[in-house]
């Protein structure tokens, strides 16, 4: 799998997505303990806000990044996003009132919501071989997972010499070094449509979404991405209530819960690149979603049982499934949207997806967090367990077990030598040449 790294822009974007995620990482550590020094006991509730203000930054900005990410140089925009991190994060220290805190938080991850939509955007571009990308798509989970383990001790490490404060500095010089990875880097140029984008502004940017909408496999990773949301937010929101509360083990075994899912969650990545070669993403995806109601169910047991040494293990095996259950949808995610969305319409759609997904935690995290609370760990877990097999049921009717047959059709007003007519026929009015159905502006009649 590491053979990917040999293409040298790829490695490099790469390198900026594993330090911008470790500076990410330790922001998150630091964040935490700035609240507590503002807000004392209601740092909890500083967090929540701030988790929520991140999400809906997500799901707002994503979609206007995508209906202009055409239109503007793409290494620019990474570039750009990278130096508005690092300036915001050079701010944080020196904050000592909460709504500075929601403001600083918003800019920051709106710039997050522009460079990550726009680098998933670009690395098909520069791995345009099947095998090849679906391999970067486990290395991105794969930094994903390692950087939720590897953030929380580096920070444990710098805290033992340094104050908090100071990791906030790791933080900007992540974000810089990213930024310097990328702009040493020659990226391809996108497709462009052979016209330009028209319609209001809200007409591009939901373009994205328009073509989910359109497209029975996206339709059912909306599905999908809910069906992950609600276990993703039961493991990161209740780990420590299950480790600390439920099973009265130390602060040090939550660690060892989250690495679990971590764990779970890389084996599967390490697995798959071989796995796709031999068999769909739906038959990849699918069931992935449909175990998460079997580990829901588990994690009932669990929740259930009065006692016993046997939790403990039986709580570390749930969350490893957990974890590899998610990736087993999460993983093939960008195959999927590469295969559906046509290349001149690849950033919006995985803008689209970047806002869906986020978009289904906003509502799942604070689900998982309250009702936990208010009702009891079981009613969380009955909730979300629901919440995930009604999720996993529809995907299955969403997605058509057969491909869509290719329809023969023909462009009349696309010029000679436009990348989508690679592989056409020359007629009298145009020309003719057949692919799957896809909705794009090349192709507006259903």
């Amino acid at each position: 799998m590491l053979s990917v790294l040999r293409n040298r822009t790829y490695r490099r974007l790469f390198a900026a997505q594993v330090i911008a995620l470790v500076g990410t990482g330790l922001a998150t550590v630091a964040l935490g303990l700035l609240a507590y020094d503002i807000a004392g006991a209601n740092a909890g509730s500083v967090l929540g806000t701030a988790l929520a203000i991140k999400m809906v930054a997500y799901v707002a900005i994503a979609p206007a990044i995508g209906a202009v990410a055409d239109r503007l140089p793409r290494r620019a925009l990474m570039v750009g996003a990278d130096l508005t991190r690092a300036c915001v994060a050079l701010m944080l220290p020196f904050v000592d009132q909460v709504w500075q805190v929601y403001v600083l938080i918003f800019l920051l991850q709106s710039a997050s919501a522009a460079f990550t939509p726009t680098f998933q955007a670009v690395v098909p571009d520069v791995l345009p071989g099947e095998r090849d990308y679906t391999q970067a798509l486990s290395m991105s989970r794969l930094a994903y997972d390692l950087e939720s383990l590897f953030s929380p001790a580096l920070a444990a490490a710098l805290l033992s010499v340094i104050t908090y404060n100071w990791l906030f500095l790791g933080t900007v010089a992540g974000f810089l070094a990213s930024a310097a990875l990328v702009v040493g880097v020659l990226l391809p140029k996108p497709v462009t449509p052979s016209a330009p984008r028209t319609g209001s502004a809200y007409t591009k940017a939901t373009a994205g979404s328009r073509l989910f909408f359109a497209t029975p496999q996206l339709r059912a990773l909306l599905a999908l991405n809910l069906a992950v949301a609600a276990a993703s937010a039961m493991v990161t929101v209740n780990s420590v209530v299950y480790v600390r509360d439920h099973l009265a083990r130390g602060a040090a075994d939550v660690s060892l819960a989250l690495g679990a899912y971590g764990a779970g969650s890389m084996i599967v990545a390490l697995l798959l690149p071989r796995v796709l070669e031999r068999v769909s993403d739906r038959a990849v995806m699918l069931p992935g979603a449909l175990l998460l109601t079997l580990v829901f169910a588990a994690l009932g047991a669990v929740t259930a049982a009065g006692g016993g040494a046997w939790r403990w293990p039986a709580l570390l095996l749930t969350w490893a499934a957990f974890g590899a259950a998610c990736s087993m949808v999460l993983t093939p995610t960008g195959r999927l949207i590469r295969r559906s969305a046509p290349p001149e319409e690849r950033a919006s759609a995985f803008a689209a997806q970047f806002s869906f997904s986020h978009g289904c935690w906003l509502l799942t995290y604070p689900l998982a967090g309250w009702l936990g609370a208010a009702a009891g760990l079981q009613a969380a877990v009955i909730a979300l367990g629901a919440i995930a097999l009604a999720s996993g049921l529809l995907a299955v009717r969403l997605w058509p077990a057969r491909q869509p047959v290719a329809a023969e059709h023909e462009h009349t007003d696309l010029h000679d030598g436009h990348p989508h007519l690679s592989d056409a026929v020359r007629v009298p009015d145009g020309w003719r040449h057949s692919h799957t159905r896809l909705t794009d502006a090349l192709h507006t009649h259903p």
